[in-house]
């Protein structure tokens, strides 16, 4: 599906990252969500190498990168260790400035990597999020009907663990259904190799870290540098069949933590490149090429 890519593995300090690359331009980084791998680039990824060099990586603890069991401080999974992953990849590939997309978990990490690395990133574009702090803050019972999730990944472990280990493909296949606004878009291939990373339990735990992180550490993170604002022009799109558009002002609030911002709604769910790759790759190629 990633026709003329060369898949490897790069060694960082901590983690193997496992990735595509392929394309030849200026270098364009594409980090998925969860529950998914870099395959959810697979209606985009081979046009966007027509003109930029991509990198697709799985996170750590997602698809083929590495696994460590969390700290009990929840660090190992800290967006801060997830984008310090993914600054060592492009460094080791000769890239020390770069384009940068995500979605979801992958664009928590973007926001991160951002702010900790401004003279690494030079656009951003970050889809189908609000910033994690301020989604904690406005929590309610939409909130937390829809993004059931976040409060039950985060219990004490193993409780979540145990319980998904015994339906990795029910779950997987029920969140892709849930979260999207046209469910039967998914590639019959891509969602097996969704649920063949996902059925591994040291996945299951590693994304369990990573939404536990997000409810400590990161929050911890944010609060240290909630006056700082992203530098480097901001893209932000959101599905308009999807809970973000609906609960948030999208714009208005990351104008509060960027200062060059613009965006729109797409006519989908929460899985924008999959949901409408057309949509989402012509907005995201104005955006970078602009």
């Amino acid at each position: 599906m990633f026709d003329h890519f060369t898949t490897m593995d790069i060694a960082t300090n901590e983690v193997t990252i496992h990735l595509a690359k392929g394309g030849d331009g200026p270098p364009l980084l594409l980090l998925h969500g969860y529950p998914e791998t870099h395959l959810m680039w697979h209606a985009v990824a081979s046009r966007f190498a027509q003109e930029f060099t991509v990198v697709a990586p799985d996170l750590r603890g997602y698809g083929d990168s590495s696994k460590p069991f969390g700290k009990d401080d929840h660090s190992t999974y800290s967006k801060r260790a997830m984008a310090q992953d993914m600054i060592d990849v492009m460094a080791q590939l000769g890239y020390n400035k770069f384009f940068v997309v995500g979605h979801d978990r992958g664009a928590r990490v973007a926001h991160r990597m951002t702010l900790d690395h401004p003279q690494s990133v030079q656009k951003l574009a970050l889809l189908d999020i609000a910033p994690t702090y301020m989604m904690y803050q406005t929590a309610d019972r939409l909130f937390a009907t829809v993004y059931f999730h976040w409060f039950f990944l985060i219990q004490p472990y193993d409780l979540p663990e145990k319980l998904l280990e015994n339906a990795p493909d029910y779950f997987v296949e029920t969140a892709l259904k849930r979260w999207s606004g046209t469910p039967d878009v998914f590639h019959p291939q891509v969602v097996e190799e969704y649920i063949r990373c996902f059925s591994d339990p040291a996945t299951i735990h590693a994304t369990c870290e990573d939404y536990r992180a997000s409810a400590t550490i990161d929050l911890q993170h944010d609060e240290e540098d909630m006056q700082q604002k992203m530098r480097c022009p901001l893209l932000v799109l959101w599905g308009e069949r999807g809970f973000v558009g609906r609960k948030y002002d999208v714009l208005s609030v990351w104008r509060e933590r960027a200062e060059q911002v613009s965006g729109q709604a797409l006519p989908c769910g929460h899985f924008l490149p999959e949901e409408a790759p057309e949509e989402t790759y012509q907005a995201l190629r104005a955006f970078l090429l602009s």
